[in-house]
């Protein structure tokens, strides 16, 4: 359970470096930092300085939480997350999205790279998350709730805001993006979900995988903040082709996605 009394003390560290109000924030993933270099009147603040964040030991997550403005909007970036699979809890992992509600923002672009599952999609694709499936049996609303943060038992019927979908997908077609729609699903990692298991996730109606994303989003629901999820396919699933997984491959290709992610996301945070 989050406590009250260590989100205010990261708000207040937070607030101590600058004087500006997020009314946005993001979730950068694997490769996708290089939004965060866009703001201007950027303050940076590494996680290790603030008060309950944790650090990510993986490739391409810089570990900073960067305040500025983009695209005429004050937003807050987390360049960088940190996952279950390097033994954190999900408090430790959805802690900064309390944060980010406390600092102010009401809507939350979450972002992530991970492999495709529908064999109709391709390396490179970005895909707009429509809903998820969890299949690691955990969540991060397990234990006491904390009601002054969230209702016990919050409706996830809408957990990718539907509104904020529609805006994406109209900015995808204004720059001529090709931008998937899918079912994202969350598995712990850090190993690759196997050929057989990815079968499974497939007949389950699951588009993509990836080892994140699912509970930032479960978190977000119970605080009443508005998501969207971006994915962007890396490569196709394990079992799909022949030809062995690597993370450097996922940030090779997610670089190459770089621009059209770009411009994805800043007209969106443009038009919202």
């Amino acid at each position: 359970m989050h406590e009250t009394s260590h989100i205010l003390e990261a708000k207040q560290f937070i607030t101590s470096k600058t004087d500006l109000v997020p009314e946005m924030g993001i979730i950068l993933g694997s490769g996708l930092g290089s939004l965060a270099d866009e703001m201007d009147n950027a303050t940076i603040i590494p996680y290790k300085e603030i008060p309950h964040f944790a650090e990510s030991s993986a490739i391409g997550h810089a570990n900073e939480l960067v305040i500025g403005t983009l695209e005429g909007k004050t937003v807050v970036a987390m360049k960088g997350r940190y996952h279950y699979y390097e033994g954190y809890s999900l408090d430790d992992i959805t802690f900064p999205v309390r944060v980010m509600k406390s600092l102010g923002i009401e809507n939350l672009i979450i972002t992530n790279a991970c492999g495709a599952v529908n064999t109709s999609f391709n390396p490179g694709d970005l895909m707009l998350i429509t809903d998820h499936i969890n299949l690691t049996g955990q969540n991060p609303l397990i234990g006491p709730n904390n009601d002054e943060l969230g209702t016990r038992f919050p409706d996830l019927s809408e957990a990718y805001n539907r509104a904020l979908g529609t805006i994406a997908k109209e900015v995808a077609k204004e720059h001529d993006i090709t931008l998937r729609e899918g079912v994202y699903t969350w598995w712990t990692g850090p190993a690759y979900e196997t050929p057989a298991e990815i079968r499974m996730i497939r007949t389950l109606g699951g588009d993509a995988v990836g080892m994140s994303t699912v509970p930032e989003a479960i978190i977000a629901a119970h605080a009443n903040v508005n998501v969207l999820g971006v994915s962007c396919l890396t490569n196709m699933a394990c079992g799909i082709l022949d030809e062995p997984l690597s993370h450097e491959d996922v940030i090779a290709v997610a670089a190459k996605s770089k621009e059209a992610f770009m411009t994805l996301i800043k007209n969106v945070i443009k038009k919202i």
